[in-house]
């Protein structure tokens, strides 16, 4: 907890805070005509008329200035220009081809979001000038993967519900398709986990061979999180369901706390 490093890792947050801020924007000034026929989406600040389009293309650069500055920032702090920058690039263009493009295309359109949460991964690292572990990336990747299936899930649910496609792929998906690829992510999802507290690199970097009493607290997390989207169908925003569900907090502050004795005590 070098304070150099935590300095480097916040100004780093910030930038991808804006720069996903910029494409928040973006994407609801691309999408400002589909998202009034959405439920909830029709609230948004852009598609409710709250804020014109003109005003939302103002927030887009004034957000891409500010992340621009702390990588600035971070440059005169470090002395030098980290891989961050080369991240930021990367997610920037990505997410705008999402917008775009990509996110018309099934499969795809699940992927590429996963993949945004691995650069936010790489960006932390890139900043600090740490190395990120492939357990990590490989983690990140599929529970972000099994969360986008998820959204997918809820948005045939509306589909089907209200007659009004959301996405243009949507036809793509089914509730079968669907519900069994996200039992195979949770499948492969444990499997690395324990592997992961099982590896010898990891066990004698962290020196505990007890990593793996942490896994029930992912599974109970998992299979609370297939619960809540496949019986009670609350899979639309991932968000909400973990700040308001009691079980998932459990085994959230469950694993900080079982993690935190194996390290410390």
């Amino acid at each position: 907890m070098d304070w150099a490093y935590v300095r480097l890792s916040l100004l780093a947050f910030a930038a991808f805070c804006f720069l996903a801020s910029s494409i928040y924007c973006f994407n609801d000034i691309h999408d400002v005509k589909a998202d009034r026929l959405h439920p909830v989406k029709c609230k948004r600040p852009i598609a409710s008329g709250n804020i014109s389009v003109a005003a939302g293309w103002c927030v887009m650069a004034l957000c891409v200035m500010l992340s621009a500055c702390c990588v600035f920032a971070e440059y005169l702090l470090h002395g030098s220009l980290s891989n961050l920058w080369v991240v930021l690039c990367c997610y920037f263009v990505l997410n705008l081809a999402y917008t775009l493009k990509l996110k018309h295309i099934v499969i795809v359109d699940v992927l590429i979001v996963a993949v945004g949460f691995v650069l936010r991964v790489e960006a932390g690292g890139a900043s600090a000038g740490v190395y990120v572990s492939h357990w990590l990336v490989l983690m990140v990747f599929l529970i972000t993967l099994f969360m986008a299936l998820a959204k997918r899930r809820d948005d045939v649910l509306i589909s089907d519900t209200t007659g009004v496609n959301m996405r243009k792929n949507i036809s793509e998906y089914n509730y079968d398709f669907i519900d069994h690829v996200m039992i195979l992510c949770t499948s492969v999802t444990m499997v690395c986990y324990i592997m992961y507290t099982f590896s010898e690199e990891v066990i004698l970097r962290l020196g505990s061979h007890y990593l793996y009493l942490t896994a029930l607290f992912v599974l109970a997390g998992i299979m609370r999180y297939q619960q809540l989207t496949l019986v009670r169908s609350k899979s639309g925003d991932p968000t909400k369901m973990i700040l308001k569900d009691i079980f998932m907090q459990c085994c959230i502050v469950g694993w900080l706390i079982t993690f935190f004795c194996i390290l410390y005590l």
